[in-house]
């Protein structure tokens, strides 16, 4: 939502201020310039990226509409799900886990959290973090930084649309400068002509330049600094995983690992202490009913 008032915010300014200088909002309709600044930034767009990655910018843009990908209720019920993991694996060990991660749309504790189990990559991530823990025989340090660099591997996945658009944003300036220069070539070209002629080839050059910086400061650049920032806060969830894992597998009981995991939230999406104990205990003495 903020980024739509954010949009609206600089339309109304920058026009606004235009007209109240006296200026002719007529004078700022140069589709030709426009046609050469976007067309050019689009095309270099796809000329440097992949089709995934043209693909993942545009459904991230869309998305930034509908807010961040996990909010707090989100949180709450993968701290619940860790939670209900480790109690199987206190209570049954870890071979007690494997019907659980072979098939988790079947198992009882991950579809338990429906609006988790479409979130396919995180699900993956536990299951595989998981199946580790059970045939790896690993020491916590070694799962860590193998988790690390997972991870951080996921995180460089989820920010290269972003990266791209950012890089799109920074071309677009230069992208203004040719269509002015382009404009500029043709006022030389008809000097001999009328001259409220040239300077409406003159004008049209400047909008030129001024729509590269507008679009790449104003609207583009904005765009992709809000896509970097949604996905390094869907990010956390990640981590949030691997710390809880870790934690666990240093020997912790499932509510202090559970509690280190939380830690790792942001303040604004981290559930409280005791909204997260209250719902452990109603999930509980539903459990018992």
């Amino acid at each position: 939502m903020l980024v739509l008032v954010g949009t609206l915010v600089v339309l109304v300014c920058v026009l606004g201020g235009y007209v109240l200088a006296h200026g002719h909002l007529l004078a700022l309709w140069q589709p030709y310039e426009v046609l050469i600044i976007f067309g050019g930034a689009i095309g270099a767009f796809l000329t440097a990226n992949s089709s995934k990655v043209v693909k993942s910018a545009l459904r991230e843009m869309l998305a930034l509409a509908k807010g961040p990908n996990y909010r707090k209720q989100d949180y709450v019920d993968l701290l619940s799900l860790l939670y209900d993991i480790f109690a199987v694996m206190r209570k049954g060990g870890l071979l007690g886990l494997e019907k659980h991660i072979e098939d988790p749309q079947a198992s009882p504790v991950f579809s338990a959290y429906p609006r988790l189990m479409r979130e396919h990559y995180l699900v993956e991530f536990i299951t595989d973090c998981l199946r580790l823990i059970i045939g790896g025989n690993m020491e916590p340090h070694e799962l860590e930084a193998l988790l690390d660099a997972e991870v951080e591997n996921h995180h460089a996945e989820a920010e290269a649309p972003a990266q791209a658009v950012a890089k799109m944003a920074d071309a677009l300036p230069g992208f203004g400068i040719v269509a002015a220069v382009l404009g500029i070539v043709t006022t030389m070209s008809n000097l001999s002509g009328d001259t409220s002629e040239i300077g409406a080839h003159i004008a049209g050059a400047l909008v030129g330049t001024f729509l590269g910086i507008l679009l790449c400061y104003g609207f583009i650049g904005p765009l992709a600094a809000a896509m970097e920032a949604r996905v390094r806060e869907d990010g956390k969830a990640f981590e949030c995983v691997k710390v809880a894992l870790l934690a666990s597998l240093r020997g912790y009981n499932p509510k202090v690992a559970v509690e280190f995991a939380r830690k790792v939230l942001s303040a604004h999406a981290r559930p409280t202490f005791l909204d997260l104990e209250e719902h452990l205990k109603g999930e509980r003495a539903g459990a018992g009913a």
